[in-house]
């Protein structure tokens, strides 16, 4: 079978990383996703073992459309009482770009519209109850060609179940994961996150570091499907706790906040992963060891802070770090003069999105400690 994990954009590399260690096959990547093959084993790993991806998806069938007459058609070759039970629930999610049909809300109605007639002939019956489980397909349209693929994720991978409370604008544990992995992080380095908010980057951190499954707690839309063998989740599971290592870390969280260090605590006690938390300026911000990794999602001056104080700080930021000549700098920001106000070129930029916004992410390497932490990804 042929899966597709969507992302953001300027993450399809460490997707692809990603999808190859766990051993799939054929692995592509284009503009915000991934596709691979294999069968519910292994569309059962993705779930419990992709750290940036936003969502896994079953590709069910492909064909070109620039009508509703030709997307009507398209929809009513497919089977789908090989997906569908008489009763199940069709939800239908949909999206459009560079494509003749732009309306996505006709498109998700005359997709459902072709699905009912199809199964309504299949299983002899003049109206569908839709009173059992929830099946998930969603409709993607890009430049005329139509993609049919059902959801194996219901909730987003991002939704990994230990961050119940939240701060203003926190980054998204996908996102987070992703500057982890882009910092070149090992689990016996020391990193330090000097504004963590609700925790999201150490708890990812500590996550990689012991091998921890992100979706081990959480459950998927897959689950639900009739047609899945019920061992396949089990099965996945088990292995994804046996795969488990346990280490002492030296991973740190701090920040201003004394709300948001407590919530922390509350988080990386859900996800099973024991870390430091201090609450303490930026200013008062210590390191253990000569060389270690600092990642930092600070203010932009949109959502939080005016434009000054995040002005200062960026300054401040620059003071800070400069003490740890030897610890690799990771910061994301939406805001384009970042540079010039923290004072420092970057060694490396990378262009992200976070929480629709357009970001990039100033790595500064300094002395290279460790082999190999510029190459790209």
């Amino acid at each position: 079978m042929r899966f597709i994990a969507t992302c953001k954009m300027g993450v399809e590399s460490l997707v692809s990383l990603e999808l190859k260690r766990l051993g799939m096959k054929n692995v592509a990547a284009e503009d915000a996703r991934v596709c691979f093959e294999g069968d519910m084993l292994d569309m059962a790993r993705a779930c419990l073992w992709l750290r940036t991806a936003e969502r896994l998806l079953m590709d069910v069938a492909t064909f070109s459309a620039t009508t509703f007459e030709e997307l009507y058609e398209g929809v009513s070759r497919v089977d789908w009482k090989q997906y569908f039970l008489r009763d199940s629930f069709i939800h239908v999610n949909g999206k459009s770009a560079k494509s003749k049909l732009f309306s996505v809300s006709d498109c998700q109605s005359i997709t459902k519209k072709a699905i009912v007639d199809r199964l309504s002939t299949s299983y002899r019956i003049n109206r569908l109850p839709e009173t059992g489980k929830r099946v998930i397909l969603e409709v993607g349209i890009l430049k005329d060609n139509v993609t049919l693929a059902l959801d194996c994720c219901g909730a987003g991978l991002s939704r990994r179940g230990y961050r119940t409370y939240n701060v203003d604008a926190p980054i998204a544990e996908t996102l987070g994961a992703a500057i982890v992995l882009l910092s070149r992080f090992k689990g016996d380095m020391e990193l330090i996150d000097p504004m963590c908010g609700s925790g999201t980057m150490p708890i990812e951190a500590a996550m990689i570091a012991e091998n921890r499954a992100p979706g081990l707690n959480r459950s998927f839309a897959a689950e639900e499907w009739h047609f899945l063998p019920s061992t396949v989740f089990t099965e996945a599971r088990l292995s994804a706790r046996e795969a488990i290592k346990p280490m002492k870390l030296c991973i740190l969280g701090s920040d201003i906040d004394a709300r948001s260090i407590d919530l922390c605590k509350k988080h990386a006690k859900k996800a099973g992963v024991m870390l430091e938390w201090k609450n303490a300026p930026l200013s008062e911000l210590k390191v253990r060891r000569e060389s270690g990794i600092i990642v930092c999602n600070p203010p932009y001056g949109e959502r939080l802070m005016d434009k000054n104080a995040t002005e200062r700080l960026y300054r401040d930021m620059y003071s800070v770090f400069s003490e740890f000549p030897h610890h690799y700098k990771h910061i994301i920001t939406s805001n384009r003069d970042f540079e010039a106000i923290y004072g420092k070129k970057a060694d490396k930029r990378r262009k992200l999105s976070n929480g629709g916004m357009t970001c990039t992410l100033y790595s500064y390497f300094g002395e290279k400690l460790y082999k190999n932490d510029d190459k790209e990804i």
